[in-house]
């Protein structure tokens, strides 16, 4: 297995442990977790493991850095050596609970760690060092949490995170007092001095706290003062000018300025043009501040937003200034959607948790306070102007608020809404409410809009006051974005949630693409704009433009020739890999541009804008009011950023290449009517770097989700040189009773088939080469069939891709003699209401439907008039609805999934991503063998399912001096890879069946590959303790434990205990 491979400084298969510091050695997390219900005891587990990863953190002497480290027993729940036969210098802790209800935890054992892991982990400078106190520098504490969904996993992260927050405060008031003891103990004072001493040093400790309440009140009493004068200058300015809601974009007065948006002839004179879309003169001052992120501010928005706290990541400039009150560490908690996040603030709501402040007498219990939290979010969800707001796209959003701040704006056209001397007493207002309140993005969005303040820019203001700080996974994954937004994670502690798809989510919001149609009308807007305006245009912006130009026309000529190469009909000219990306500017000596002042220049001039603005107004003029088509052009083109954004995004990703990333062309089939496209797309290969960032400033990192099996791969493309005693694991089984699930894992129809080369003739044998087989189908349809006949109300099945969902359907519905007068699918409709997931259709509305269907109270009609019992759906592994919704209760009673979903392995991208993996696991094997030793025999690991990859032979002839074993080491790796993306998809599509304690359903899983125990070894821990239980009720029935017969069997008994 992958557990085998002596390879120390890959951790693609690592051990992960749960051990605890030589401070806390003698003592297990608490039990009391402020928790508001009686957590099961997977819960209490899981929060206790958290403790204990977070406990970590702190610094201490170790005084026996010889000790093996700890792990939990998988049967006990117990802390053991992970080397028994070790002598250890301390009795083992005590049981974290009481081990006969202790639920079952999965956790690699540390035994399985190879000689050379262990020896190279045992002098690891970073353990005879310890965790930095403040802000470790280094590697953080990692934690890998599977919990599966209905186990309460987020009031479990919220209460053990929060729980040891509180103490770790009070546990640093505490320290200082018993170092206090000691000193005095050892200087020989006597116990009554010592007392009275100590309680002079406690009331004083408490009176800090008591002077940062007063070092508050005084800022915000100048803040008051501040606020005196703003109002004072504007009543002798004049009233606040305020925004007419109820008007549109550049409205004001019934004067209109020229938004750029559509609505009608403005009828402009050439001067007005000029004045609207004619760009400032330009000069290269050598780009902003890398440590000012909000540099494109007016100077006097600037030192407004750095006086109210709102400053940015570079921190204060004066060192005269009162410090605000400011929270020591941070959690910062991220999720994929902001629906996700809402969820979790409404959980954040639930516990309450002991105050950090320490009380003057030690007996004393600490009162409650509120969880002071502060979400961000981007300007597109928080903007409340409406005439920017409107704009839709985050890119036009975005460009449109920075140009209404710039400092040569006019006054009367700035936003309202920012943060300025007028009215700084919102701005405080909205602080306090926020950090009192526990909001979400939408309680921002309203109090802004009561307040009349900008909730993007104010939400600033709260941040150093704040404990737990929630944000959407690109806010947090990019370093510029954190750098914006003045958030800091040296110290402080990461939680990302729902992290089993954060290694695409890494990727993804590093990707770049451009299509040829973007490149044809950039340089048709381009061309438009530079004849307008070229006689008025000066130095550097004529030359800025015509340098553009040369870059779009470079890139225009190089899909140009691919298309008309892929117009030949040749299927390597469809798709592949750009290997030379100097080859994409060529053309027109492009390839001698300084593409990062160009990128600068677009950014700072606000190019984009302007050349939008200019061809939407020069259409507007052109074009014939009854003219539909035309305005349904308009409509379309308005939810989309400008092209020239694209073009930066994708220029920014040319300058940023590496080893890590590639760029990719391929043929994207146009919509009708239109012409042939083709797009260059800029991926990612690995997250390593990206991640690194986080990796290695925060304090701990924290990943969980329901389904994150296998863990492999986020050791290895996450954390690769973070050490394995940094990294903890656990997966967590359910909260469900064991008779509410039934899995079975079908291979073929008969128990025992024959075998005809390996696959018997009625196997289920999904691969991409035998998939099509139509006999094979319509067994599929058969078995369907069946257990539409037991399972009551909703059944959902996965397949591999919606082409082959397409495919199956074709089939079920084509008459065949062998199944009968009626097909497979009229068969199915009579038995339930059929419904299909699609590209094309909305998800929403699909979903709809089949709920009414199983909730409705009278059962529905089929085409031939019968009456059927409930509903089947028909998804794809990894589509619309194998993430994100809840198949509960009755929309669920059983999950199938059809094969194993393996992406292409020869497409561009995948044969691109495996020859990365292997390079990068040869270059770190070698470099972590002596130069003078032959490198250790392959490990024996089962092939991957899929075996069709053939590697790159350019990649293999560059390592013949390497030895062999070694090159199958790598291709093992990326296999491992490779089959470990496929299994979380579908780990991810079973976890849509159970939701909650008393739900109950079976899993069926249909491939031959699924009977192999690599294979669901993968699986969610809970997952396979049902398959072993499945097999063991059927074993002790007498039921056979495969095929057909002895799945219905099984699944019958399941479903008639539950009537």
């Amino acid at each position: 297995m992958a557990s085998t491979l002596p390879i120390p400084d890959i951790k693609v298969i690592g051990p992960s442990f749960i051990q605890m510091d030589s401070r806390n050695a003698d003592k297990p997390p608490p039990t009391d977790f402020n928790h508001p219900y009686t957590p099961y005891p997977i819960q209490i587990t899981f929060m206790q493991t958290l403790y204990s990863v977070l406990d970590r953190t702190v610094a201490v002497p170790l005084t026996n850095t010889t000790a093996p480290p700890a792990t939990f027993s998988s049967t006990a729940a117990t802390l053991i050596p992970s080397n028994p036969s070790l002598p250890t210098t301390s009795p083992s802790p005590p049981p974290l609970f009481n081990p006969t209800t202790a639920p079952t935890v999965h956790i690699n054992s540390a035994t399985e760690t190879s000689p050379s892991v262990t020896s190279k982990t045992a002098t690891s400078k970073d353990k005879d060092k310890g965790p930095s106190s403040s802000s470790p520098k280094g590697h953080a504490q990692i934690a890998l949490f599977e919990s599966p969904t209905g186990t309460g996993k987020s009031l479990s992260l919220i209460c053990a995170s929060l729980t040891w927050l509180r103490n770790h405060k009070r546990l640093q008031f505490e320290s200082e007092i018993k170092k206090i003891k000691q000193q005095m103990e050892e200087s020989g004072e006597p116990g009554w001095m010592v007392e009275s001493a100590l309680k002079r040093k406690r009331e004083e400790l408490a009176q800090r706290y008591e002077e940062m309440e007063r070092t508050l009140e005084r800022i915000r009493e100048r803040e008051r003062e501040m606020e005196e004068e703003g109002e004072e200058g504007q009543a002798r300015g004049g009233k606040r000018r305020k925004l007419d809601r109820g008007k549109g974009d550049g409205e004001e007065g019934g004067k209109k300025k020229g938004s750029g948006g559509s609505g009608g002839s403005r009828g402009l004179t050439a001067s007005d043009e000029d004045k609207e879309f004619l760009i400032e003169d330009w000069k290269d001052e050598g780009g902003m501040d890398e440590n000012d992120p909000m540099g494109q501010l007016s100077k006097e928005t600037r030192e407004l937003l750095e006086k109210v706290g709102m400053g940015t990541a570079g921190g204060k400039k004066g060192g005269d200034e009162e410090p605000v009150a400011e929270e020591g560490i941070k959690i910062f908690y991220t999720s994929r959607t902001h629906s996700q996040l809402t969820q979790f603030i409404q959980e954040l709501r639930r516990p309450e948790f002991p105050a950090s402040v320490p009380t003057p007498a030690a007996q004393e219990e600490p009162a409650k306070e509120i969880v002071k939290q502060i979400p961000l979010s981007s300007r597109q969800k928080l903007c409340i102007n409406p005439s920017v707001n409107k704009l839709g796209t985050l890119a036009a959003i975005n460009e449109r608020c920075q140009s209404l701040q710039q400092s040569k704006t006019p006054k009367e056209q700035r936003c309202p809404y920012l943060p300025n001397a007028s009215n700084l007493k919102a701005t405080h207002q909205f602080r306090d409410t926020a950090l009192a309140t526990l909001p979400d993005i939408e309680d921002l969005y309203q109090t802004g809009k009561q307040l009349q303040i900008c909730p993007y820019y104010a939400s600033r203001s709260a941040i150093p006051g704040a404990e737990v700080i929630t944000l959407p996974y690109p806010l947090l994954l990019q370093k510029s974005a954190r750098e914006a937004l003045g958030i800091k994670l040296e110290g402080n502690i990461v939680i990302i949630d729902e992290a089993h798809n954060i290694m695409d989510a890494v990727s993804n919001v590093h990707a770049a693409e451009i299509k040829y149609t973007d490149l044809k009308r950039a340089k048709l807007s381009l061309g438009m704009y530079y004849q307008r305006f070229q006689q008025k245009l000066k130095g550097e912006n004529k030359v800025m433009i015509a340098q553009l130009q040369r870059v779009v026309e470079a890139l225009g000529v190089y899909i140009k020739s691919r298309l008309d190469k892929a117009a030949k009909g040749l299927k390597e000219d469809q798709e592949g890999l750009v290997v030379d990306p100097n080859l994409l500017l060529k053309t027109g000596g492009a390839d001698q541009i300084n593409l990062y002042r160009l990128i600068r220049y677009v950014q700072e001039s606000k190019l984009a804008f302007k050349i939008e603005g200019y061809v939407s107004y020069c259409e507007e003029e052109s074009r014939d009011t009854d003219d539909e088509e035309a305005e349904k052009e308009i409509k379309k083109r308005e939810g989309r950023p400008p092209v020239l954004h694209t073009l930066c995004s994708f220029l920014t990703a040319l300058t940023n290449l590496s080893s890590e990333g590639k760029i990719f062309y391929e043929k994207i089939p146009p919509p009708r009517g239109e012409m042939q496209d083709m797009k260059l797309s800029y991926m990612l290969l690995s997250p390593t770097h990206a991640f690194s960032s986080i990796a290695e400033s925060a304090r701990a990192v924290i990943l969980a989700g329901g389904t994150m099996s296998p863990f492999e791969d986020y050791k290895a493309h996450l954390f690769p040189d973070v050490p394995p005693e940094k990294i903890t694991t656990l997966s967590c089984g359910h909260v469900i009773p064991k008779e509410n699930l039934c899995v079975w894992t079908l291979g073929s129809i008969a128990p025992n088939p024959k075998v005809d080369t390996g696959i018997g003739e009625d196997c289920f044998d999904f691969t991409f080469s035998k998939r099509s087989n139509p006999n094979m189908i319509n067994r599929l349809g058969l078995v369907l069939l069946n257990l539409c006949s037991v399972v009551p109300d909703g059944v959902v099945a996965f397949f591999p891709s919606y082409g082959y969902l397409e495919e199956v359907i074709r089939v079920w519905k084509t008459p065949d003699q062998a199944m009968g007068p009626k097909t497979i699918w009229e068969r199915l409709e009579n038995k339930k209401a059929m419904f299909m997931d699609s590209k094309t259709e909305s998800s929403e509305q699909t979903l709809q439907k089949y709920s009414d269907v199983i909730h409705s109270e009278v059962r529905p009609l089929s085409p031939s008039g019968t009456r059927v019992k409930g509903a089947m759906l028909l998804s794809v592994v990894g589509g619309k609805m194998s993430e994100g919704i809840n198949f509960s209760d009755r929309l669920g009673r059983c999950v199938i999934v059809i094969g194993l979903p393996y992406p292409n392995a020869h497409s561009p991208e995948w044969i691109a991503r495996r020859e990365y993996l292997e390079a990068n696991f040869i270059e770190r094997y070698s470099a972590s063998q002596p130069t003078t030793t032959a490198p250790p025999p392959a490990p024996v690991i089962p092939p991957p399912s899929n075996t069709n990859h053939s590697t790159n032979p350019s990649s293999r002839n560059k390592d013949k001096h390497k030895p062999p074993n070694i090159l199958k080491l790598a291709a093992r790796a990326s296999n491992l890879f490779y089959e470990n993306a496929t299994l979380r998809a579908v780990n991810q599509s079973i976890g849509r069946a159970i939701r909650h304690q008393n739900d109950y359903a079976a899993i069926v899983l249909i491939d031959h590959r699924y009977e192999r125990e690599h294979v669901r070894a993968k699986l969610p821990g809970w997952i396979r303790e049902g398959w072993e239980e499945t097999q063991k009720q059927a074993k002790e029935d007498g039921k056979a434990l495969k095929g057909l017969q002895g799945m219905m069997g099984r699944v019958n008994l399941f479903f008639r205990g539950k009537s």
